[in-house]
């Protein structure tokens, strides 16, 4: 394993890829570097004096500035480095072309769908409209286990505690939410369970879902029902026979959607598991697929880089409405717009936000940008796309999802076991959390440091992905987890 890495030619900083003691020596360019302090790993050292209010550079580019004097060999963190970053930017579009090649096609065995469309898993949900029937929709699914065979993949309900007392886009964002998961391609059928009192009801919601193919969506008003459990359970049935009707056949991956995620970084992240996955966006986009990239708040100080490679005018103004509308919900209550990064991401060598962000950036390879959607759009175009949601886990997961992501691929430095309504792929970005939370992690990106070549490790990741595409469990679906997450940021009557 190295012990350490300088990313880009123009770093002024090198990471440490292990523990590194104080008093040793390490030679970058041919220049002997004795360390002043304790490194652990992930963190960053000066490779050069670095005088107070001067640059640190990573990946090519401004991390922060120095709060002091940094001597050749020390240690940099949040203890000598702050964040350059302002509010409310001016950009200016520098477009970065960008030619995209076609690759050779590969298949992956999927469902296909009346209407076209395609899924990766074939489940039955039961989907709540309000919080007061969430146990309701989770006794069905407990009692509806016996259909988990043959084709059908799951039966998952998603209780989550809104649809009622909201106001404005608040409950917009819920019913648009749920009606994207309704017609989501990875359900084979759907149970839609109301309460019958609730602001965003069945009804209400028929407008927000449109046509449906009644063999697929059922829908119960517990109100309206004598005994909602035994009712519901006779709809499950019939979802049951239709949804065991489908099975995998093969189907190009340029049907593919891909959603991609991080959280709990650590120092690795942009050096291993981030890059991987832009490789595989990169590979899926060369073969007529599609990505999304979410997360606004960790693309802040790395904006510019997806900025410019926006296919036209259009999707830039796109991209600078994207950022400075998400700095502007920030202020508009009272927040600080660069609270970041999290503890767990500071003790894994995130320093600041810049850092953060264009380690989080390498998730979007290096393909042009196709198009910007809001909180809740569908995808529309093939090719790289920018997604309007916040950086919580489990809230920019179920956007991807709702967005058509068939699978969340999402990287780790820190482990999570959490899922979305959707396969979420948990990748470490080193070695030491792949094999201690082998029940989380799906794949190790940390051999990238270890002496295993980015030209294999994408090769071997994007077959991976093929694998749960085609049917392959990832470790949250083994353990039976399906979680599902909303936007809030308005008032509760």
């Amino acid at each position: 394993m190295q012990d350490f890495i300088k990313i880009n030619s123009e770093d002024n900083v090198a990471v440490a890829l292990k523990p590194l003691a104080s008093g040793s020596a390490v030679e970058v360019d041919g220049t002997a570097v004795i360390l002043l302090e304790d490194i652990p790993q992930g963190h960053k050292f000066a490779l050069t004096d670095i005088p107070a209010g001067s640059s640190v550079i990573k990946y090519g580019c401004a991390i922060g500035i120095a709060k002091e004097n940094i001597g050749t060999g020390a240690w940099i963190h949040t203890h000598n480095l702050k964040t350059g970053l302002g509010d409310l930017l001016t950009y200016t579009y520098n477009k970065q072309e960008i030619e995209v090649t076609p690759t050779e096609e590969r298949f992956f065995n999927g469902y296909r769908r009346p209407d076209g469309r395609v899924g990766v898993r074939n489940e039955i949900w039961i989907i709540p409209t309000v919080g007061c029937v969430n146990k309701i929709a989770t006794a069905i699914e407990r009692a509806s286990l016996k259909h988990v065979k043959g084709s059908i993949d799951a039966v998952a309900a998603f209780p989550h505690p809104y649809g009622c007392s909201q106001m404005g886009d608040d409950q917009e964002f819920t019913r648009t939410i749920l009606a994207d998961l309704i017609n989501h391609p990875n359900a084979g059928g759907v149970l839609v369970l109301g309460l019958g009192c609730e602001n965003s009801s069945i009804t209400e919601l028929k407008r927000y879902i449109g046509e449906y193919d009644e063999r697929r969506v059922k829908f119960l008003v517990a109100q309206e029902s004598e005994d909602e459990i035994s009712d519901s359970l006779e709809l499950i049935d019939q979802l049951a026979e239709y949804a065991g009707t489908f099975h995998r056949e093969p189907i190009s991956c340029s049907e593919l959607v891909i959603g991609m995620k991080c959280g709990g970084s650590d120092g690795l992240s942009g050096i291993t598991a981030n890059p991987t996955v832009g490789e595989f966006s990169d590979m899926l986009v060369s073969k007529g697929g599609t990505t999304i990239l979410t997360e606004v708040p960790e693309m802040f100080g790395a904006e510019t880089l997806l900025m410019n490679r926006c296919q036209n005018e259009e999707t830039f103004e796109k991209t600078v409405d994207l950022i400075n509308d998400f700095k502007n919900y920030f202020t508009s209550h009272n927040q600080t717009i660069y609270e970041n990064p999290s503890p767990g991401n500071k003790k894994g060598g995130i320093s600041t936000l810049e850092d953060k962000s264009l380690g989080c950036v390498q998730k979007s390879g290096r393909m042009p940008v196709v198009d910007v959607l809001k909180y809740g759009e569908p995808v529309r175009n093939k090719g790289l796309n920018l997604l309007s949601a916040p950086g919580n886990d489990l809230v920019a997961s179920t956007a991807l999802a709702a967005s058509g992501a068939h699978i969340v691929l999402f990287t780790t430095g820190r482990g999570t076991p959490f899922a979305c309504p959707v396969p979420t792929m948990k990748i470490s970005t080193n070695s030491a959390l792949s094999q201690k939370k082998n029940n989380w992690i799906d794949f190790n990106c940390g051999v990238l440091v270890e002496g295993t070549d980015m030209e294999t490790l994408k090769n071997q990741f994007f077959d991976f992905v093929i694998e749960v595409a085609s049917g392959k469990m990832v470790k949250s679906e083994e353990a039976g987890f399906h979680d599902m997450a909303i936007f809030k940021q308005g008032v509760t009557l």
